[in-house]
Protein backbone atom coordinates (compact mmCIF):
# COMPACT_ATOMS: atom_id res chain seq x y z
CA UNK A 1 0.00 0.00 0.00
CA UNK A 2 1.32 3.45 -0.96
CA UNK A 3 1.05 6.18 1.67
CA UNK A 4 1.29 9.93 1.34
CA UNK A 5 1.10 13.05 3.51
CA UNK A 6 -1.00 16.19 3.14
CA UNK A 7 -1.04 19.26 5.36
CA UNK A 8 -4.23 19.66 7.33
CA UNK A 9 -4.78 23.09 5.80
CA UNK A 10 -4.63 21.52 2.32
CA UNK A 11 -6.84 18.46 2.86
CA UNK A 12 -9.75 20.24 1.19
CA UNK A 13 -7.87 19.95 -2.10
CA UNK A 14 -8.88 16.28 -2.26
CA UNK A 15 -12.59 17.10 -2.37
CA UNK A 16 -11.99 20.02 -4.73
CA UNK A 17 -10.16 17.81 -7.21
CA UNK A 18 -12.81 15.11 -6.96
CA UNK A 19 -15.46 17.74 -7.64
CA UNK A 20 -14.11 18.09 -11.17
CA UNK A 21 -15.30 14.59 -12.10
CA UNK A 22 -17.70 13.53 -9.34
CA UNK A 23 -20.73 14.75 -7.48
CA UNK A 24 -19.24 15.12 -3.99
CA UNK A 25 -20.93 14.00 -0.77
CA UNK A 26 -19.65 14.34 2.78
CA UNK A 27 -20.46 15.04 6.44
CA UNK A 28 -21.76 18.57 7.07
CA UNK A 29 -23.02 20.14 10.27
CA UNK A 30 -26.49 21.64 9.89
CA UNK A 31 -26.82 25.18 11.12
CA UNK A 32 -29.36 25.54 13.89
CA UNK A 33 -29.74 21.91 14.91
CA UNK A 34 -26.02 21.21 15.07
CA UNK A 35 -26.66 17.72 13.69
CA UNK A 36 -24.33 16.12 11.19
CA UNK A 37 -25.79 14.89 7.90
CA UNK A 38 -24.05 13.05 5.09
CA UNK A 39 -25.33 14.77 1.96
CA UNK A 40 -24.38 16.32 -1.34
CA UNK A 41 -21.95 19.20 -0.85
CA UNK A 42 -22.77 22.10 -3.16
CA UNK A 43 -19.68 23.72 -1.67
CA UNK A 44 -16.98 21.17 -0.81
CA UNK A 45 -15.61 23.60 1.80
CA UNK A 46 -18.67 22.72 3.92
CA UNK A 47 -17.44 19.14 4.41
CA UNK A 48 -16.27 18.77 8.01
CA UNK A 49 -13.89 15.88 8.64
CA UNK A 50 -14.06 16.50 12.40
CA UNK A 51 -17.87 16.20 12.47
CA UNK A 52 -19.48 13.42 14.53
CA UNK A 53 -21.03 10.36 12.91
CA UNK A 54 -23.83 11.57 10.60
CA UNK A 55 -27.42 11.08 11.73
CA UNK A 56 -28.26 9.52 8.35
CA UNK A 57 -26.40 6.54 6.87
CA UNK A 58 -24.34 7.30 3.74
CA UNK A 59 -25.83 4.14 2.18
CA UNK A 60 -28.52 6.44 0.75
CA UNK A 61 -25.99 7.63 -1.85
CA UNK A 62 -25.47 4.14 -3.30
CA UNK A 63 -28.86 2.68 -2.30
CA UNK A 64 -31.31 5.64 -2.40
CA UNK A 65 -34.38 5.62 -0.20
CA UNK A 66 -36.51 5.94 -3.33
CA UNK A 67 -35.41 5.66 -6.95
CA UNK A 68 -36.82 4.80 -10.35
CA UNK A 69 -35.17 1.68 -11.70
CA UNK A 70 -37.33 1.03 -14.76
CA UNK A 71 -39.81 2.78 -17.06
CA UNK A 72 -42.20 0.97 -19.34
CA UNK A 73 -44.73 1.90 -22.00
CA UNK A 74 -47.55 -0.15 -23.53
CA UNK A 75 -48.10 0.18 -27.28
CA UNK A 76 -51.75 -0.73 -27.80
CA UNK A 77 -51.51 -0.86 -31.59
CA UNK A 78 -48.75 -3.48 -31.46
CA UNK A 79 -49.86 -5.11 -28.19
CA UNK A 80 -46.25 -4.77 -26.98
CA UNK A 81 -44.48 -3.35 -23.98
CA UNK A 82 -41.30 -1.28 -24.20
CA UNK A 83 -39.13 -1.42 -21.06
CA UNK A 84 -36.14 0.81 -20.39
CA UNK A 85 -33.86 0.38 -17.38
CA UNK A 86 -33.03 3.70 -15.70
CA UNK A 87 -29.27 3.60 -15.17
CA UNK A 88 -28.50 7.28 -15.74
CA UNK A 89 -26.31 7.54 -12.66
CA UNK A 90 -23.73 10.27 -12.12
CA UNK A 91 -20.30 9.49 -10.66
CA UNK A 92 -20.23 10.18 -6.94
CA UNK A 93 -17.40 10.76 -4.46
CA UNK A 94 -17.95 10.04 -0.77
CA UNK A 95 -15.51 12.11 1.29
CA UNK A 96 -15.04 11.63 5.03
CA UNK A 97 -16.82 8.28 5.27
CA UNK A 98 -16.44 6.76 8.74
CA UNK A 99 -15.10 3.18 8.95
CA UNK A 100 -18.37 1.80 10.35
CA UNK A 101 -20.30 3.24 7.41
CA UNK A 102 -17.82 1.76 4.95
CA UNK A 103 -18.27 -1.62 6.68
CA UNK A 104 -22.02 -1.22 6.16
CA UNK A 105 -21.48 -0.47 2.49
CA UNK A 106 -19.38 -3.60 2.10
CA UNK A 107 -22.32 -5.55 3.56
CA UNK A 108 -24.51 -3.99 0.86
CA UNK A 109 -21.95 -5.00 -1.76
CA UNK A 110 -22.08 -8.63 -0.65
CA UNK A 111 -25.87 -8.60 -0.60
CA UNK A 112 -26.47 -6.92 -3.97
CA UNK A 113 -23.37 -8.11 -5.83
CA UNK A 114 -21.89 -11.11 -4.09
CA UNK A 115 -24.64 -13.71 -4.39
CA UNK A 116 -26.37 -15.63 -7.16
CA UNK A 117 -27.92 -12.54 -8.76
CA UNK A 118 -26.26 -9.18 -9.37
CA UNK A 119 -28.37 -6.04 -8.89
CA UNK A 120 -27.57 -3.97 -11.98
CA UNK A 121 -28.93 -0.72 -10.52
CA UNK A 122 -26.77 -0.99 -7.42
CA UNK A 123 -23.79 -2.05 -9.54
CA UNK A 124 -24.06 1.09 -11.64
CA UNK A 125 -24.11 3.24 -8.51
CA UNK A 126 -21.13 1.41 -7.05
CA UNK A 127 -18.81 1.28 -10.04
CA UNK A 128 -19.06 5.05 -10.50
CA UNK A 129 -17.93 5.85 -6.97
CA UNK A 130 -14.80 7.17 -5.25
CA UNK A 131 -14.51 6.61 -1.49
CA UNK A 132 -12.38 8.63 0.94
CA UNK A 133 -12.59 7.23 4.47
CA UNK A 134 -11.69 9.04 7.67
CA UNK A 135 -10.08 7.25 10.64
CA UNK A 136 -11.81 7.97 13.96
CA UNK A 137 -8.99 9.37 16.09
CA UNK A 138 -11.42 9.56 18.99
CA UNK A 139 -14.68 7.66 19.50
CA UNK A 140 -18.07 9.30 19.83
CA UNK A 141 -20.37 8.64 22.76
CA UNK A 142 -22.63 6.13 20.97
CA UNK A 143 -19.87 4.10 19.26
CA UNK A 144 -19.15 0.40 19.76
CA UNK A 145 -17.28 -0.41 16.53
CA UNK A 146 -14.54 -2.16 18.52
CA UNK A 147 -17.16 -4.79 19.44
CA UNK A 148 -18.05 -5.43 15.79
CA UNK A 149 -14.60 -5.19 14.18
CA UNK A 150 -15.52 -2.18 12.04
CA UNK A 151 -13.28 0.57 13.41
CA UNK A 152 -11.73 2.83 14.39
CA UNK A 153 -9.88 2.63 11.03
CA UNK A 154 -10.99 1.19 7.70
CA UNK A 155 -9.18 -1.95 6.58
CA UNK A 156 -10.43 -2.35 3.01
CA UNK A 157 -12.81 -1.00 0.39
CA UNK A 158 -11.59 2.60 0.18
CA UNK A 159 -9.76 4.52 -2.53
CA UNK A 160 -8.10 6.87 -0.03
CA UNK A 161 -8.04 6.68 3.77
CA UNK A 162 -7.24 9.73 5.89
CA UNK A 163 -5.76 9.65 9.39
CA UNK A 164 -5.32 12.85 11.39
CA UNK A 165 -1.74 12.99 12.70
CA UNK A 166 -1.97 16.47 14.17
CA UNK A 167 -0.80 19.10 11.67
CA UNK A 168 -1.10 16.71 8.72
CA UNK A 169 -3.07 13.74 7.43
CA UNK A 170 -1.66 10.37 6.49
CA UNK A 171 -3.21 9.46 3.13
CA UNK A 172 -3.33 5.74 2.32
CA UNK A 173 -4.10 4.71 -1.25
CA UNK A 174 -6.32 1.63 -1.33
CA UNK A 175 -6.80 1.50 -5.11
CA UNK A 176 -5.12 2.51 -8.34
CA UNK A 177 -7.43 5.48 -8.80
CA UNK A 178 -6.74 6.57 -5.21
CA UNK A 179 -3.01 6.44 -5.84
CA UNK A 180 -3.46 8.31 -9.12
CA UNK A 181 -5.34 11.11 -7.35
CA UNK A 182 -2.68 11.43 -4.64
CA UNK A 183 0.05 11.65 -7.28
CA UNK A 184 -1.96 14.14 -9.31
CA UNK A 185 -2.15 16.36 -6.22
CA UNK A 186 1.61 16.06 -5.83
CA UNK A 187 1.44 14.62 -2.32
CA UNK A 188 4.68 13.71 -0.59
CA UNK A 189 5.19 10.04 0.18
CA UNK A 190 5.27 9.02 3.83
CA UNK A 191 7.71 6.72 5.61
CA UNK A 192 7.46 3.98 8.23
CA UNK A 193 7.43 6.52 11.07
CA UNK A 194 4.06 7.80 9.89
CA UNK A 195 2.71 4.26 9.69
CA UNK A 196 3.71 3.81 13.34
CA UNK A 197 2.14 7.17 14.17
CA UNK A 198 -1.13 5.94 12.71
CA UNK A 199 -0.96 2.74 14.79
CA UNK A 200 -0.41 4.87 17.91
CA UNK A 201 -3.43 7.03 17.00
CA UNK A 202 -5.63 3.92 16.65
CA UNK A 203 -4.42 2.48 19.97
CA UNK A 204 -5.17 5.77 21.73
CA UNK A 205 -8.62 5.90 20.13
CA UNK A 206 -9.42 2.39 21.36
CA UNK A 207 -8.16 3.27 24.85
CA UNK A 208 -10.64 6.19 24.97
CA UNK A 209 -13.72 4.01 24.47
CA UNK A 210 -14.28 3.33 28.17
CA UNK A 211 -14.21 7.04 29.05
CA UNK A 212 -16.00 8.52 26.01
CA UNK A 213 -18.18 5.86 24.34
CA UNK A 214 -20.42 5.40 27.37
CA UNK A 215 -23.83 5.28 25.70
CA UNK A 216 -23.56 1.76 24.32
CA UNK A 217 -21.76 -1.44 25.15
CA UNK A 218 -22.48 -4.46 22.98
CA UNK A 219 -20.19 -7.35 23.83
CA UNK A 220 -21.78 -9.60 21.27
CA UNK A 221 -19.57 -12.71 21.02
CA UNK A 222 -21.61 -14.83 23.43
CA UNK A 223 -24.90 -13.55 22.06
CA UNK A 224 -23.93 -14.59 18.50
CA UNK A 225 -23.98 -18.24 19.59
CA UNK A 226 -27.42 -17.93 21.19
CA UNK A 227 -28.94 -16.05 18.26
CA UNK A 228 -27.49 -18.54 15.75
CA UNK A 229 -28.78 -21.60 17.58
CA UNK A 230 -32.08 -20.04 18.63
CA UNK A 231 -31.40 -20.76 22.31
CA UNK A 232 -33.10 -17.61 23.56
CA UNK A 233 -36.16 -17.77 25.78
CA UNK A 234 -39.36 -16.71 23.98
CA UNK A 235 -40.09 -14.35 26.89
CA UNK A 236 -37.04 -12.28 25.93
CA UNK A 237 -38.37 -11.76 22.40
CA UNK A 238 -41.85 -11.06 23.76
CA UNK A 239 -40.42 -8.36 26.03
CA UNK A 240 -38.49 -6.83 23.12
CA UNK A 241 -41.58 -7.08 20.89
CA UNK A 242 -43.71 -5.28 23.47
CA UNK A 243 -41.25 -2.38 23.38
CA UNK A 244 -41.36 -2.07 19.57
CA UNK A 245 -43.81 0.42 18.00
CA UNK A 246 -42.99 -0.82 14.46
CA UNK A 247 -41.76 2.57 13.22
CA UNK A 248 -38.95 1.12 11.08
CA UNK A 249 -36.48 3.84 12.13
CA UNK A 250 -33.83 1.27 13.11
CA UNK A 251 -33.82 -0.14 9.57
CA UNK A 252 -33.66 3.25 7.90
CA UNK A 253 -30.64 4.50 9.88
CA UNK A 254 -28.77 1.18 9.72
CA UNK A 255 -25.82 1.27 7.29
CA UNK A 256 -26.17 -2.43 6.45
CA UNK A 257 -29.95 -2.92 6.13
CA UNK A 258 -30.95 -3.97 2.62
CA UNK A 259 -34.73 -4.45 2.85
CA UNK A 260 -36.61 -2.89 -0.05
CA UNK A 261 -40.01 -2.88 -1.71
CA UNK A 262 -40.97 -2.57 -5.39
CA UNK A 263 -43.99 -0.54 -6.57
CA UNK A 264 -45.22 0.29 -10.08
CA UNK A 265 -46.97 3.67 -10.05
CA UNK A 266 -48.91 4.54 -13.21
CA UNK A 267 -47.62 7.77 -14.80
CA UNK A 268 -49.94 8.00 -17.80
CA UNK A 269 -52.59 6.13 -19.82
CA UNK A 270 -50.00 3.73 -21.21
CA UNK A 271 -46.91 4.37 -19.07
CA UNK A 272 -45.65 3.40 -15.63
CA UNK A 273 -42.48 3.48 -13.57
CA UNK A 274 -40.93 0.82 -11.42
CA UNK A 275 -39.76 2.32 -8.13
CA UNK A 276 -37.55 0.80 -5.46
CA UNK A 277 -38.06 2.09 -1.92
CA UNK A 278 -36.59 1.18 1.44
CA UNK A 279 -38.65 -1.23 3.51
CA UNK A 280 -38.34 -2.57 7.05
CA UNK A 281 -38.78 -6.00 8.60
CA UNK A 282 -40.37 -4.11 11.52
CA UNK A 283 -43.54 -3.59 9.49
CA UNK A 284 -46.37 -6.08 9.82
CA UNK A 285 -46.87 -6.11 6.06
CA UNK A 286 -43.23 -6.87 5.27
CA UNK A 287 -43.68 -10.64 5.22
CA UNK A 288 -47.40 -10.70 4.35
CA UNK A 289 -48.10 -12.82 1.28
CA UNK A 290 -50.51 -12.14 -1.56
CA UNK A 291 -53.15 -14.44 -0.11
CA UNK A 292 -53.08 -12.59 3.20
CA UNK A 293 -51.06 -15.16 5.16
CA UNK A 294 -48.32 -13.65 7.32
CA UNK A 295 -45.74 -16.06 8.76
CA UNK A 296 -44.30 -13.30 10.93
CA UNK A 297 -47.37 -11.45 12.13
CA UNK A 298 -46.37 -11.21 15.85
CA UNK A 299 -43.97 -8.32 16.32
CA UNK A 300 -41.63 -10.43 18.46
CA UNK A 301 -41.11 -12.77 15.48
CA UNK A 302 -40.09 -9.82 13.35
CA UNK A 303 -37.74 -8.49 16.04
CA UNK A 304 -36.01 -11.86 16.38
CA UNK A 305 -35.55 -11.99 12.61
CA UNK A 306 -33.93 -8.55 12.58
CA UNK A 307 -31.39 -9.45 15.23
CA UNK A 308 -30.75 -12.82 13.60
CA UNK A 309 -29.80 -10.82 10.49
CA UNK A 310 -27.43 -8.63 12.50
CA UNK A 311 -25.82 -11.18 14.82
CA UNK A 312 -26.14 -14.75 13.59
CA UNK A 313 -23.11 -16.71 12.46
CA UNK A 314 -24.83 -17.74 9.22
CA UNK A 315 -25.34 -14.08 8.26
CA UNK A 316 -21.74 -13.30 9.22
CA UNK A 317 -20.59 -15.96 6.77
CA UNK A 318 -22.63 -14.30 4.03
CA UNK A 319 -21.38 -10.79 4.75
CA UNK A 320 -17.89 -11.94 5.89
CA UNK A 321 -18.51 -9.94 9.06
CA UNK A 322 -21.33 -9.25 11.57
CA UNK A 323 -24.33 -7.48 10.10
CA UNK A 324 -24.03 -4.83 12.82
CA UNK A 325 -21.22 -2.29 12.33
CA UNK A 326 -21.37 -0.62 15.75
CA UNK A 327 -22.43 2.89 14.68
CA UNK A 328 -25.05 3.19 17.44
CA UNK A 329 -27.69 4.88 15.25
CA UNK A 330 -30.44 2.35 16.07
CA UNK A 331 -30.02 3.15 19.74
CA UNK A 332 -30.24 6.86 18.93
CA UNK A 333 -33.56 6.70 17.13
CA UNK A 334 -35.45 3.86 18.85
CA UNK A 335 -38.31 5.24 21.00
CA UNK A 336 -38.76 1.79 22.57
CA UNK A 337 -35.15 1.60 23.82
CA UNK A 338 -34.47 -1.64 21.93
CA UNK A 339 -31.53 -0.63 19.78
CA UNK A 340 -29.07 -3.44 19.24
CA UNK A 341 -26.83 -2.69 22.27
CA UNK A 342 -29.80 -2.96 24.64
CA UNK A 343 -31.05 -6.14 22.96
CA UNK A 344 -27.62 -7.68 23.47
CA UNK A 345 -27.83 -6.68 27.14
CA UNK A 346 -31.29 -8.27 27.54
CA UNK A 347 -30.08 -11.53 25.99
CA UNK A 348 -26.91 -11.60 28.10
CA UNK A 349 -28.97 -11.10 31.25
CA UNK A 350 -31.14 -14.05 30.29
CA UNK A 351 -28.03 -16.18 29.65
CA UNK A 352 -26.69 -15.39 33.11
CA UNK A 353 -29.85 -16.49 34.91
Amino acid sequence: MTMFLIKKADVGRIAQELGREYRVYGPMIEKGSGQTFFDRADNVADINLAAPIPSNPPKSVVFPQMERILAYEYDRSKNAVKMEPDYRIEPKALVGLRPCDLAGMLCLDRFFLGQEFVDEVYLNHRKKMFIVTNTCVTPFKQCFCVCTDSGPSAQEGYDLNLTDLGDQYLVEAGSDKGKALAEKLGLKKSDDSHKKAKADVIDKSIDKFDSIAKDNKAWISRVVNRVTTGLIDDKVWEYIGNQCIECGACSFVCPSCTCFNIVDPVTGPDTADRMRTWDSCSYEGYSRMAGGHNPRKPVEDRRSKRFFCKLSYSQSKKYLRPGCVGCGRCQWVCPGDIGLPNVVTYIRRDIQK
